[in-house]
């Protein structure tokens, strides 16, 4: 991207921009880099010295804007910072959104900012238990997290972004993934396999909720004192609450230490009961089943669109076209989880 070159005018502009955003006389930059991860969205760490304004001093933030290619759904840019905005308001540890741009012409797409957390989102780092602290504590503060974004409810202003609640959501995402599989061209027998099972042992609805959508270990910051902030809003939806928990579960999101349930970072019993206590609801286990293959399919799915940015669309990202090996992991997932019926 241009903007990150010295002299550049999308550089020049993204100056003028913090300058006129904060009211300081001087946005002087000092940083300016991509940041590992984000396949979906760019992130970029932006080290800026103000001179006066609401943000005097050296900060550092983080720029956040669409990727070469796009999956084709999810939020837009402006719906996340919407989402994120009521999510920090209401305490969920988040990182604070500051500012957002529609206007193109400064860096060659819009773009929002916040501000840059400490933390590490490294899966393996995270697993392994390299950053220090305890797991209990980490799953502790990842339930209370899931707990306060749960406890956002349908009607709400703050997210008319997201639309209205579905009436079932079970519902929703099972005729979303089918129409998702649709579009592929190619047969996917296990997922077919998965989206009969689905329709056969759909639970009955619930009253959704505010879900993350993409919870799961690589999208939040951990150091040693626990949870440092939720990550990656972009699939932000009124949703079963149990959805989230799903995803969570889902043993793609253990990496490598797949004996480890919840996020590969603790026994699914310890992740449940945090957040039982923390929620005050009960997690059912079927319900929690169905939606770890829902989790398994729809990350199926994505994977799909995934590979389909670089080998269809051109975006040029090995990251991309690796994920399109992933698959027949999510495969295996659905066989295992289904295997007694």
């Amino acid at each position: 991207m241009p903007f990150d070159a010295e002299g550049g005018a999308a550089r020049t502009g993204l100056r003028r921009f913090l300058r006129d955003a904060t009211g300081a006389a001087v946005a002087e930059i000092r940083a300016l880099h991509r940041l590992p991860g984000g396949a979906v969205q760019e992130n970029w760490r932006l080290d800026v010295d103000f001179a006066g304004g609401s943000l005097a001093g050296r900060q550092s933030l983080v720029l956040r804007t669409a990727a070469a290619t796009t999956l084709g759904f999810g939020l837009d840019g402006a719906a996340e910072f919407e989402v994120l905005h009521a999510v920090h308001a209401a305490g969920v540890a988040a990182p604070e959104p500051l500012f957002l741009c529609g206007d193109a012409g400064i860096i060659g797409k819009p773009f929002w900012l916040m501000r840059r957390l400490a933390g590490d989102a490294t899966p393996a780092r995270i697993v392994s238990g390299e950053l220090g602290g305890a797991r209990d504590t980490l799953i502790a503060d990842l339930a209370r997290a899931l707990a306060a974004i749960h406890a956002l409810v349908p009607p709400n202003r703050d997210l008319a972004c997201l639309g209205p609640a579905p009436q079932d959501a079970a519902a929703a995402r099972l005729a979303q993934c089918a129409a998702w599989l649709a579009r592929d061209g190619e047969p996917h027998p296990v997922a077919e396999w998965a989206l009969r099972w689905l329709a056969r042992y759909a639970p009955v609805p619930v009253a959704p909720v505010l879900c993350h959508g993409d919870f799961r270990t690589g999208n939040f910051l951990a150091d040693a004192a626990g949870l440092a902030g939720i990550l990656d809003w972009e699939f932000a939806s009124w949703s079963d609450p149990h959805e989230d928990l799903g995803w969570f579960c889902l043993g793609c999101w253990r990496f490598g230490a797949y004996q480890r349930e919840a996020g590969g970072i603790a026994p699914r019993a310890a992740v449940i009961a945090a957040y039982e206590a923390a929620s005050r609801r009960r997690v059912e286990a079927q319900r929690l089943r169905w939606w770890e293959v829902m989790a398994a399919l729809r990350w199926l799915v994505i994977a799909l669109r995934q590979r389909d940015r670089c080998l269809v669309g051109g975006e040029p990202s090995l990251d991309l076209a690796l994920t399109g090996r992933r698959p027949a992991e999510c495969e295996f997932e659905i066989l295992k989880l289904t295997e007694a019926e």
